[in-house]
């Protein structure tokens, strides 16, 4: 088990929507590294403009780990989607996304699926806008497959996007998709919004989870509000679940108190749940 906290590379533009620690590398991993954090999860979104090596090696200097590759600006700054109803914009969006698999290659790292699946369209069957997502989800996981890169579609709320709002859906897409590398991850505020039982959609899900995101139920730091964390993390050490557990949440007050206030309040629950500290 390893605790990490979202990280925008540089290439990302700062703005107070993205859910993750922003500036420099050597600040940004020197600060979680201080406050204990086991690795990071790297928001980016042209990693063309990033120099690979450095990133690895300051992270290894650092003793954290690289541990997921997010692609939800790809989406977010740059309003690419795999169904897009135009077919060079998909094209674009699986280019995008094939250039951030092969950089989280570089740093043995997963790549999530967020925004970038698209979302049904007015006038557009649905079954036209699935058929183009699988499509994309195909592609990127055939281009990582060789590379050892494993893909996680996300769970997220209808209040972002009406497509994959739910673990049954995000189910049905990876039993589309049909490739071994394609399986899923888990956002616990996603979660809370769209399941009957959060509880109960974990254990249901445990065999095709790969990811976590940890945030309260305002989008903000654990702790800051109604979550039970010790039963959420309970529920994932009993179904095995023994990976990353990333903090992804909006940095307010602002990012320092918000990294110091989650890991503050995760790490006891984390030593208690699985009988160790984060490591």
């Amino acid at each position: 088990m390893k605790l990490c906290y979202q990280v925008a590379t540089p290439d990302v533009k700062i703005a107070d929507s993205v859910t993750a620690y922003q500036g420099p590398l050597q600040k940004t991993f020197g600060d979680l590294a201080e406050l204990g954090y086991d690795g990071v999860e790297l928001m980016t979104i042209d990693p063309g403009k990033l120099d690979w090596n450095e990133v690895k090696q300051t992270a290894a200097d650092l003793n954290l780990t690289v541990g997921l590759v997010c692609t939800g600006e790809v989406c977010g700054q740059l309003g690419l989607t795999f169904a897009d109803p135009d077919p060079g914009r998909r094209a674009e969006a699986i280019a995008r996304v094939n250039a951030l698999i092969d950089f989280a290659a570089s740093q043995n790292a997963k790549v999530n699926i967020g925004r970038v699946r698209g979302q049904y369209l007015s006038g557009i069957p649905k079954e036209q806008t699935e058929e183009w997502a699988v499509e994309g989800f195909r592609a990127i996981s055939d281009h990582a497959k060789p590379l050892g890169v494993k893909i996680a579609l996300e769970n997220v709320t209808i209040l972002q996007t009406n497509f994959v709002n739910t673990m049954a859906d995000a189910r049905r897409m990876i039993e589309m998709t049909d490739r071994d590398n394609f399986r899923a991850m888990i956002d616990v505020f996603h979660l809370n919004i769209e399941e009957k039982d959060l509880y109960q959609a974990i254990r249901d899900n445990a065999d095709i989870n790969i990811h976590v995101h940890l945030c309260d139920n305002n989008r903000r730091y654990p702790g800051n509000c109604g979550l039970n964390f010790e039963k959420i993390i309970q529920t994932f050490h009993d179904t095995g679940y023994d990976d990353l557990f990333s903090t992804e949440v909006f940095q307010f007050p602002t990012m320092e108190e918000c990294a110091r206030r989650s890991i503050a309040y995760l790490a006891p629950i984390f030593e208690k749940v699985y009988g160790r500290k984060a490591n």
